[in-house]
C-alpha cells in the first residue's frame, strides 16, 4: 500500500474513533440537556440528541437520512475515484467528509438520533450543537475548496504567462 493511501486510511481510522469513542465518553458520563463550561460565554459541552439535520430540519424523517446517507457514501467513493493523484488535499477532504457522513449514519442506525455535544456561543448567537462527525464533513468541504483555489490560481497563472509572451 502506498504510503498517500496509509495516510487516507489512519485519517479515516482515527477521526472515526474520535468520533464514536467522544459521543460515547459524553453520553456516557452526561445525562440529556448537561452542560459543562468549558469557556463562558463561549463554549461548552452540552449534550444533546437531533433527530434531525442541522438546526434540527425535517426532524424524525429517518428512512430519508438512511437513504440520503446512502447516496451521498456512493456519490462521495465516486468522487474520490475520479481524483487524481495529485489531487490530495480534496482526497483528504473527501475521506473526512466520508467520516461525518458515516459517523452520524452510526448514530442514526443505532440511536435514530445523532449524539451532539459542541456548544458554541459566536459574536452572540448560540450556535447549534454538534459533534466531532460534522466538524469531519465541514473541514473536508474547506479542504476541497482550498484545493480547488489552488487548482484555480495555478491554471490562471499558466493562462496568463502563456498569452503574455
Amino acid at each position: 500500500m502506498k504510503k498517500k493511501n496509509i495516510i487516507l486510511l489512519s485519517i479515516f481510522i482515527g477521526a472515526i474513533l474520535l468520533d464514536q469513542v467522544t459521543k460515547f465518553l459524553i453520553a456516557g458520563n452526561m445525562e440529556l440537556y448537561d452542560k459543562i463550561p468549558v469557556i463562558p460565554g463561549f463554549f461548552s459541552i452540552t449534550y444533546t440528541h437531533n433527530t434531525g439535520a442541522a438546526w434540527s430540519m425535517l426532524e424524525g424523517k429517518m428512512i430519508f437520512f438512511y437513504v440520503i446517507t446512502l447516496v451521498a457514501m456512493v456519490l462521495l467513493i465516486w468522487f474520490f475515484k475520479t481524483l487524481k493523484e495529485n489531487q490530495y488535499l480534496s482526497k483528504i477532504g473527501i475521506v473526512l467528509m466520508v467520516v461525518g457522513t458515516l459517523g452520524n449514519f452510526i448514530d442514526r442506525l443505532a440511536f435514530q438520533y445523532v449524539r451532539d455535544f459542541l456548544d458554541f456561543i459566536i459574536f452572540g448567537y448560540d450556535f447549534p450543537i454538534f459533534n466531532i462527525a460534522d466538524t469531519c464533513l465541514c473541514i473536508g468541504i474547506v479542504f476541497i475548496i482550498i484545493e480547488e483555489f489552488i487548482d484555480y490560481y495555478k491554471v490562471g497563472k499558466k493562462w496568463k504567462q502563456k498569452n503574455i509572451q
